[in-house]
């Protein structure tokens, strides 16, 4: 058995991402921030056409100047839990048409999986052991979108977080959000202050 093994630093706020620049918080300005950064590895969080489109734009722009700069790679973050704080598009076919567009009409922009942040709730109750509704739902998508869209390659997930990482491990998930086990609590977005 081959053990692969990816560490990456992410971000959650864009301001984290973008520290010391002059930035429009508007979502064009946000889009084209992030296609700006080079070695930008991937975007785990676009839920609407919108943001591809515009990601897309702005790494075209920025490919032309610099014809070495890789694509972006994308998670599509998925709604699994229904629940209005979260983000992501509604499972089904709002997935499949978005993830449709990202690999058609996208060119700067790879389609590297699907995300999601489960409900709290399933997420302390899940174990190693105990499957969780989120994720059993993401890789159902996962596997919709593979088959509706004729790909030839499998896609990523990206699920699971501090509180139920090792399960998400058991169910698939390629990537894990594990920063508040590293590094402790966040404060809230709205206390958050970057340090130069």
């Amino acid at each position: 058995m081959a053990l692969y093994w990816r560490s990456t630093v992410g971000y959650v706020f864009h301001d984290e991402v973008i520290s010391n620049a002059e930035t429009d918080t508007g979502l064009t300005g946000r889009c084209k921030d992030l296609a700006k950064i080079s070695n930008l590895w991937c975007v785990s969080s676009i839920d609407n056409l919108k943001k591809a489109q515009l990601l897309d734009k702005y790494r075209g722009e920025k490919t032309k100047a610099e014809p070495e700069t890789p694509k972006i790679n994308i998670h599509v973050q998925v709604n699994t839990s229904g629940e209005d704080s979260k983000s992501g598009c509604a499972p089904g076919e709002d997935v499949v048409s978005l993830c449709r567009s990202i690999v058609d009409d996208c060119p700067n922009l790879h389609l590297l999986g699907l995300m999601t942040i489960g409900a709290i709730a399933r997420s302390v109750a899940t174990t190693a052991e105990n499957e969780n509704e989120d994720f059993k739902l993401l890789t159902e998508q996962r596997d919709l979108v593979v088959k509706e869209l004729g790909l030839d390659r499998e896609l990523e997930l990206s699920m699971g977080m501090s509180e139920d990482f090792e399960g998400a491990i058991v169910m698939g998930s390629g990537e894990v959000r594990v920063g508040s086990t590293i590094f402790g609590q966040r404060p809230a977005k709205s206390e958050a202050k970057v340090v130069a």
